[in-house]
């Protein structure tokens, strides 16, 4: 019942703010254009189409924000109008009232909240589809920012995943590539990542554990989790500041060299994927500032740590070694890699997956950031996947995902960027500490510990798992091991009698020695 009335809701919306009028009037065909037109009749719509648009997402709720926030960061792919407008859901949905939040944070701790914040700013600094933020000051004087989860959200989701899981069985079963591109198991893996937000407790642990990877990198800077305070519902951090990665201008202003942010953005990128296999998969312009501190002047300060990706060796070292391929444009290595991992069907062709990917990428190959759009090169991907049936790989939706929003900061930052030659020499290098010596040397010194509990056992599991087998294999070997065992009792009183008996010799020349002296 919630579902059909969550429906009937979307549905009102979509008719409110006129958005099927914009889906009508962009498909071809008159009787298209004449359909949007009268769907419009006996409603108003004197808001621009990008607000309509943001508005309509921000009434249907968390879900549908998020992927207003993913669409904000391709430019390329928009009008500049509605690019605008949703790049406010970023930081800017409607906050809700500061007194809430208050006494959320007093349900979460159950006493005042002057026992804990010398102040607490009521007005939030920060708004997004899943909690907002307020600044504050602990009582032994620390800034800290607040993060508190928005009431109600648990059922809103819910009731929009069950929607979604109901429309991805439909397409299963009703779509020709359905199957294929498991949306099943796709709204799964966003229904994991989604319930992973609602808890801050886990978003403060993501972010403990991004702050330790980061921290020999010198590019990025990470806050501090106060763990005294942290909650499902709250949690507390250390307080950053930054400018807006968006505003540009006052970067420029501030003296920043926003090239060298281009490129130090792909390697943090590089790093979280390649190196940790934990990588901040929601990096959207509201979750990115600059410093302007003289000591961290240049970085990149993260925030909002509520969706992490995370990915296998296999995983790693497969990308990896597809990433390389194309760099050297080895499209044959492409192919071979994706009939090996399992990807596409036995008996696929490689000469013919090879032709289809060159196809797609060369054209792209020596170009600046500015001329190449992922968004269509993925488009023309996935038409070669259709035709060769590759599986979509759920565990790397958020990394597609990723890669979106990497790219379209790329964009807005040094569109001359030359996202090949820049990721290139990270890849060839970590590849090379992968399969090199140093890496067999990475590996022992993991082992280590295990090898030295394990070694010292290693004489006495070895003999019990002979015997045993062999006893339990060949009853007459029973009697020969008996033997031997008698045999090697033998042999032990005989060396201990003469070793007794040596001994015995020299302390008696010894004693004669002492007398004589």
């Amino acid at each position: 019942m919630r579902s059909l009335l969550r429906t009937l809701f979307i549905g009102f919306i979509v008719l409110r703010y006129g958005l099927d009028t914009l889906a009508f009037s962009s498909l071809p065909g008159p009787w298209m254009r004449g359909l949007g037109r009268l769907s419009s009749i006996g409603r108003r719509h004197e808001l621009p189409r990008g607000v309509r648009l943001r508005l309509a997402l921000e009434r249907l709720g968390p879900i549908f924000v998020k992927f207003g926030q993913v669409l904000s960061t391709r430019r390329d792919l928009l009008p500049p109008d509605v690019a605008e407008e949703l790049a406010k859901l970023q930081d800017r949905v409607p906050p809700f009232p500061g007194i809430e939040a208050m006494a959320l944070v007093e349900a979460a701790y159950g006493r005042p909240i002057s026992d804990i914040f010398a102040s607490f700013d009521e007005q939030p600094v920060a708004s997004a589809s899943i909690a907002q933020v307020h600044f504050a000051v602990l009582k032994d004087g620390r800034e800290v920012a607040v993060k508190v989860l928005r009431p109600g959200m648990l059922a809103v989701i819910d009731d929009d995943l069950d929607l979604m899981r109901r429309l991805a069985g439909w397409v299963e079963r009703l779509w020709a590539d359905g199957r294929r591109l498991k949306p099943r198991e796709v709204v799964a893996e966003f229904d994991k990542y989604l319930h992973d937000e609602l808890d801050l407790v886990r978003e403060a642990a993501n972010g403990a554990q991004l702050r330790r990877n980061m921290a020999g990198l010198d590019l990025v800077i990470v806050p501090e989790m106060i763990w005294d305070y942290c909650t499902p519902t709250v949690i507390v951090m250390q307080r950053m500041t930054g400018v807006p990665i968006s505003q540009m201008q006052r970067l420029r202003e501030a003296g920043v060299d926003i090239k060298k942010l281009a490129r130090d953005g792909v390697t943090i990128f590089l790093t979280q994927v390649f190196v940790d296999g934990f990588f901040h998969a929601d990096m959207h312009p509201g979750n990115i500032q600059v410093s302007l501190e003289p000591a961290t002047f240049g970085r990149y300060v993260a925030l909002d740590f509520g969706i992490i990706g995370t990915l296998t060796e296999f995983d790693k070292d497969y990308l990896a070694q597809n990433f390389i391929a194309f760099f050297r444009r080895d499209y044959k290595r492409v192919a071979e890699l994706h009939l090996e991992s399992g990807w596409v069907p036995e008996g696929t062709r490689i000469d013919e997956l090879e032709s289809a990917v060159r196809t797609v990428c060369e054209p792209y190959f020596d170009r600046p950031l500015k001329e190449i759009s992922l968004g269509q090169v993925l488009m023309r991907l996935f038409q070669i996947s259709r035709r060769f049936n590759v599986e979509i790989q759920p565990q790397l939706v958020l990394l597609q995902k990723t890669l979106l929003n990497v790219e379209g900061l790329g964009r807005d930052l040094d569109p001359d960027l030359d996202l090949w030659t820049t990721a290139r020499p990270f890849l060839e290098r970590w590849m090379n500490e992968q399969i090199g010596w140093r890496a067999a040397l990475a590996q022992l010194k993991r082992e280590a510990p295990r090898y030295a509990k394990l070694i010292p056992q290693l004489p006495r599991l070895l003999h019990e798992t002979l015997s045993s087998q062999a006893m339990s294999v060949h009853p007459e070997l029973r009697a020969m091991l008996a033997e031997q065992r008698r045999t090697n009792r033998l042999l032990q009183a005989i060396v201990w009698s003469g070793a007794g008996f040596v001994v015995g010799l020299l302390v008696a020349q010894l004693l004669l020695k002492l007398h004589l002296w």
